[in-house]
């Protein structure tokens, strides 16, 4: 249970930050700063709960670590649903920030974080090149996750090379899509803006799963023996 609370905080805190830091700040911070908040997070949860759960706080990253023969079934699920809880309750923390601040005009005003492609997008990406955007990000992303957990010669920086790639891939995905990454962030939003967001979010729940089972099999394949 140690693990399945663990996921749930770091997700929230991933959530609550990197969503926040977009709803509430984004025309400060610039993509750049977005970036940051989300890749800073992982960097924080890395340290502090990856001894407990692996800090996989995503999904795609639990799926990868399925595939890659590194989760019981059993597991997978119990850390999806308490990944999911844990993105519920930040974005719900969130809202009610938002809420207690007149000027921000309620959370509905701030968007809250949410993906979208069309016109919900900057650049108006259109569905299939949403897809391929979120399928791209989460290989690279759970590729780069499932390489640097590989091998123990690699765990002291493992937390930095994964918060960074984070960051990274957001940098480019976020005036496309926003950048899901993963489905616990994206669907936490969308439950709370409803709408066109609720519409959009099943692309950034399907996506993120093609591009984690796509990593899971590239990289047992090329480590398959060894």
């Amino acid at each position: 249970m140690k693990r399945y609370i663990s996921e749930l905080i770091g997700t929230m805190v991933l959530v609550l930050f990197g969503c926040g830091s977009a709803a509430i700040a984004g025309f400060v911070l610039g993509n750049l700063g977005i970036a940051m908040a989300f890749g800073l997070s992982i960097v924080a949860m890395a340290y502090v709960i990856g001894d407990i759960s692996g800090c996989h706080i995503n999904p795609a990253v639990s799926i990868g670590m399925w595939i890659d023969g590194r989760m019981e079934i059993k597991d997978l699920i119990m850390y999806i649903i308490f990944q999911c809880i844990g993105a519920i309750i930040g974005i719900a923390i969130l809202a009610a920030l938002i809420n207690s601040a007149p000027s921000l005009g309620g959370y509905m005003a701030t968007g809250l974080g949410q993906n979208g492609f069309g016109a919900a997008s900057s650049v108006g990406i259109n569905l299939y090149g949403a897809l391929i955007t979120e399928i791209i990000l989460t290989f690279v992303f759970v590729f780069t996750v499932l390489g640097v957990t590989r091998s123990e010669k690699t765990s002291a920086v493992a937390g930095i090379v994964i918060g960074l790639t984070l960051a990274f891939v957001h940098i480019m995905g976020i005036p496309l899509t926003g950048t899901s990454v993963n489905p616990a962030r994206s669907l936490a939003p969308a439950l709370f803006m409803g709408g066109v967001a609720l519409e959009q979010v099943w692309v950034f729940i399907v996506a993120p799963i093609i591009g984690a089972v796509l990593a899971g099999l590239a990289h047992k394949g090329l480590y398959d023996g060894e």
